[in-house]
């Protein structure tokens, strides 16, 4: 049976979920959720009450959360590109950079994009938001120390760390930019948006960028 992903192409989760695949050319259904009342959305919602994507079903199973998507795929269903070391040290550092990257990174931007999502201004968290930017000044300042004398984010090769990395330091300069103060991450940004299977999320990404409810960078 044909593995099936419940996506939506501008989520930057569905990103990382969609590099495991797109680096291993594992086969798969797509079903993206277009919203409320569209075949997938109401599948989607059938299957998994929390109603967030990605979700892939394989078989019988279904597996919930980007991170677990990638670990399932590598167990499953393997290729040629291992996303996670076999070496538990360096599997390790990769696990712990991933967390890095949802924690302090996709966090963050996420609460200053929902914030400006909500219709009703008076509703908006201007303190949280500020506490938002304060967290990605403090994330880019670590990353770019770590990022020095380094290609990719944990050791020669790309793993599950720039899986993650990619999507969420894409969305991450929309809201807080990342500037001159940091050359290794701008350098280590624009490798990521070289690297051809995160180049196709990104294109297939641009025709919902009205969807974003914030100033959006020219030079992306």
């Amino acid at each position: 049976m044909a593995l099936r992903l419940f996506y939506h192409p501008f989520s930057s989760y569905c990103h990382k979920a969609l590099l495991a695949l797109y680096e291993n050319g594992i086969g798969f259904e797509a079903c993206e959720v277009a919203g409320p009342g569209s075949p997938c959305y109401e599948e989607l919602a059938s299957l998994w009450p929390m109603k967030r994507f990605p979700l892939l079903v394989d078989g019988d199973q279904q597996v919930m959360e980007a991170t677990c998507i990638v670990e399932h795929l590598q167990t499953y269903h393997p290729g040629p590109v291992q996303l996670i070391p076999a070496d538990a040290r360096a599997a390790l550092e990769v696990r712990w950079l991933d967390r890095f990257f949802d924690n302090y990174i996709s966090t963050p931007v996420q609460k200053i994009v929902f914030d400006a999502l909500r219709p009703d201004p008076a509703l908006r968290d201007a303190y949280g938001v500020d506490e938002a930017h304060d967290m990605l000044d403090r994330a880019y300042g670590w990353l770019e120390q770590h990022m020095a004398g380094r290609e990719w984010a944990a050791g020669a090769t790309r793993t599950l760390a720039d899986c993650a990395a990619a999507p969420f330091l894409f969305y991450s300069h929309w809201v807080h930019p990342i500037d001159d103060r940091h050359p290794n991450i701008q350098a280590y940004r624009k490798r990521l948006l070289e690297w051809p299977s995160y180049a196709r999320c990104v294109g297939d990404a641009r025709p919902y960028r009205d969807f974003f409810p914030l100033p959006r960078p020219a030079d992306d």
